[in-house]
C-alpha cells in the first residue's frame, strides 16, 4: 500500500512514476481492447480523469445496458470487449446480463470498481463483497492481492474471456490505479495458440462411426456460428446427405437455414426431441450441448439406438453432454476433415427439409395486424447479409418458421432467456458491424428492461431498426398462466414505447394499419446500411392465442 504521504504528493503532481494505471492502458491497447462500455461512479473515476485519447469510452445509462453493448461488440468482432462496472450496484445491476453473455458465449473482460484498499476492513461506503455476487456466471473472478497485479490480473482475464467464451471479472479497489506500477511479473503468455488440428486416431474413430451409420443427422448451435464452420459444415452435411437441425434456444444459427439438408429447430421438450430424432443412428452435435431443454420431462434424451457425438471447443459444454463421445477441439477443423475423408453418399431430397409457411392474408378492416404480418413482411425484405435480433418470446418460433438466418450472425437472441439483451446488444453488432444492417425484433414488454440503451444508440449515431411489437402485455406469461387453468395476477399494460423512445432521443414511429407497416418497411429497409441514428418502429399487435415454446 502507498502511504498518505505518498498519495498527496501525487495529488500535488510531484510523482511522475509509471501506475497501475499507465500499465493496464498498455494491456489494454496491446489486447486490443481500446473501447471501453461503462456506466461509472466515483470508484472508477481515477481510473477515468484524463482518459488517453487513443481509447475509447462509450457510455450506457445502466449497467444491463453497459455490458448488452459490450456482448453485441463482442459477438460482432469476434473478440473480447470491456465492461466497467461500479462496485455492489453496478456489479448487481449487471448480473443478469452477464449471464446472458455467458450462454451466448461472448468473451467480457470485466473490470469491477471496488472502494478504497486502505479501509476495506471497516465496510466503507459503497464497499462491495464483490467476489462471489455474479455467482457461476464469469468464467473467471479476480481481486489482484497488491495493486501491481492489476494490469496482470486484466492480460489473464483477456486469455480466459477468450477461452472460457465468458465475462471475466477483475475487481479493483479505486486506490490501486495510481499506485505504481513496479516490477509484477507475468501470469499470462503473450501468445498462445489454441490448435485447430485433431489427432489421427480421432479423426479415424468418427470418420468409421460415420461412414457405418445408416441415417446420420446433425445438430448445430452457436458454436458453429462463424463463416469457417458454416462451411465446412455445409460440405459435412452435402457430404453425408443428412439433415441438420438447430439446437433449441440457440443464440446464432450454426448453418444456412436456407439450405435443403435445414430440418429446423429441435424441440425443447424430450417427447419432441425423441420423436424428431428418431431413426437417427447417429447424431453428431457441432458447437452445441447435448441437449438444450425446457419444461422438465422424464425420459430418455433420444431412443435406444441412437449414439450422440459432441464436438465443441467449449468445456463446459463437453462436460455436461450426456454423450458417447465428446471431442474437444475447434469445430471447423475437424469437420472440415471429415468432409474431406467420408466418401460421397447418394444426393438427399431436392426440396428443403423445412416447409416455411406461405404470408398470411392481409388482416380485414377493424382486425389488429398479427405477429405473423410484421415477420412475412421483414422476410420478404430482408437482405442476405442482415443481422437480425430477437427478443421477442411469444414470437420467437413463428419468427424462427418465417426469417430464414442466411449467414453467420443472421440470428442473434440471447440464449440464457432473461429478458433485456436485444436493444444495448443490437446497439453493440451496429457498432462493430457498421456495413451491415441490424434489426431487433423486440417485445414491448422485452423492450422496457432496457430501453435506456436508446439514449446510447441516439447519442452515439447507431443506425439499428427496432421493432417493437406492442401486444399489451406479457403475452407469454398469460398463455403460461392459462396452462395452469388460471389467470396470473398481472395486469395488461399499454404503454406507448414510440414515446419512450423519443424521450430517449431515438426517432420513432407507431405502426397500426397493414398498408402502414409496408409502407414503413419498403422505405426503410433499403437504406438500412448506411442509416446513422436509431429508429424505432412500434407496431401494435393483436397478442398470440398460444405459446409452445
Amino acid at each position: 500500500m502507498f502511504s498518505y504521504r505518498t498519495l498527496a504528493l501525487r495529488d500535488t503532481g510531484r510523482v511522475s512514476e509509471r501506475t497501475v494505471r499507465d500499465a493496464t492502458f498498455d494491456v489494454l491497447r496491446e489486447r486490443g481492447l481500446t473501447t471501453i462500455f461503462g456506466n461509472p461512479g466515483s470508484t472508477e473515476v481515477p481510473f477515468l480523469a484524463g482518459f488517453p485519447d487513443d481509447l475509447r469510452f462509450v457510455l450506457a445509462l445502466h449497467e444491463a445496458s453497459v455490458v448488452g453493448l459490450a456482448t453485441g461488440w463482442a459477438l460482432g468482432r469476434g473478440e473480447p470487449a470491456v465492461a466497467l462496472l461500479h462496485t455492489t450496484a453496478g456489479l448487481g445491476n449487471a448480473v443478469a446480463a452477464l449471464a446472458t453473455a455467458r450462454v451466448n458465449r461472448a468473451p467480457l473482460v470485466v473490470l469491477v470498481g471496488q472502494q478504497d484498499r486502505r479501509h476495506l476492513a471497516l465496510e466503507p461506503f459503497l464497499a462491495g463483497r464483490l467476489e462471489n455476487l455474479a455467482g457461476d456466471y464469469p468464467v473467471r473472478v479476480d481481486l489482484p492481492i497488491l495493486a501491481r497485479d492489476v494490469p496482470v490480473a486484466i492480460d489473464r482475464a483477456w486469455h480466459e474471456a477468450t477461452t472460457g467464451r465468458g465475462p471475466a471479472l477483475v475487481i479493483v479497489p479505486m486506490d490501486d490505479w495510481l499506485e505504481p506500477s513496479g516490477d509484477a511479473e507475468t501470469a499470462s503468455p503473450r501468445r498462445m495458440l489454441r490448435t485447430r488440428a485433431t489427432d489421427e486416431q480421432t479423426l479415424a474413430e468418427l470418420t468409421t462411426l460415420l461412414e457405418s451409420s445408416e441415417s446420420p443427422a446433425i445438430v448445430v448451435g452457436a458454436g458453429a456460428a462463424d463463416s469457417e464452420t458454416w462451411a465446412a459444415l455445409t460440405s459435412l452435411a452435402e457430404r453425408l446427405s443428412c439433415a441438420v437441425w438447430q439446437e433449441a434456444f440457440g443464440a446464432r444459427p450454426g448453418f444456412p437455414q436456407d439450405h435443403s439438408l435445414f430440418a429446423g429447430f429441435l424441440p425443447a421438450d424430450r417427447a419432441g426431441l425423441r420423436a424428431t430424432l428418431s431413426g437417427r443412428d447417429v447424431v453428431l452435435s457441432v458447437g452445441a450441448p447435448v441437449f438444450r431443454q425446457y419444461p422438465f420431462a422424464p425420459g430418455q434424451l433420444v431412443e435406444p439406438g441412437t449414439r450422440v457425438v459432441v464436438v465443441t471447443d467449449d468445456p463446459a459444454e463437453a462436460h455436461r453432454s450426456p454423450a458417447e463421445l465428446a471431442v474437444l477441439t475447434t469445430p471447423a477443423a475437424i469437420c472440415a476433415q471429415l468432409a474431406e475423408r467420408l466418401s460421397q453418399r447418394k444426393s438427399g431430397p431436392q426440396a428443403p427439409l423445412f416447409d416455411r409457411p406461405g404470408p398470411p392474408a392481409a388482416p380485414r378492416a377493424g382486425e389488429k395486424l398479427r405477429a405473423g404480418h410484421v415477420l412475412s413482411a421483414l422476410a420478404e425484405r430482408l437482405p442476405e447479409d442482415a443481422v437480425l435480433v430477437e427478443e421477442t418470446p411469444s414470437n420467437r418460433p413463428e419468427l424462427h418458421n418465417r426469417i430464414p438466418a442466411r449467414s453467420p450472425l443472421g440470428f442473434v437472441s440471447a440464449a440464457m432467456g432473461g429478458l433485456g439483451f436485444a436493444v444495448p446488444g443490437a446497439t453493440g453488432l451496429r457498432m462493430a458491424l457498421p456495413d451491415r444492417p441490424v434489426v431487433a425484433v423486440v417485445g414491448d414488454g422485452s423492450s422496457l428492461y432496457t430501453v435506456q440503451a436508446l439514449w446510447s444508440a441516439a447519442y452515439y449515431g447507431v443506425g439499428v431498426l427496432f421493432i417493437v411489437l406492442n401486444n399489451g402485455g406479457y403475452a407469454v406469461m398469460d398463455r403460461l398462466a392459462e396452462q395452469q387453468g388460471s389467470a396470473g395476477p398481472w395486469p395488461s399494460f399499454d404503454i406507448e414505447i414510440s414515446a419512450l423512445a423519443r424521450a430517449f432521443g431515438s426517432a420513432a414511429r407507431r405502426i397500426e394499419e397493414h398498408d402502414d407497416l409496408l409502407t414503413a418497411l419498403d422505405e426503410l429497409i433499403p437504406g438500412l446500411p448506411g442509416r446513422t441514428e436509431p429508429l424505432v418502429l412500434e407496431v401494435v399487435v393483436e397478442p398470440d392465442s398460444t405459446f409452445r415454446p
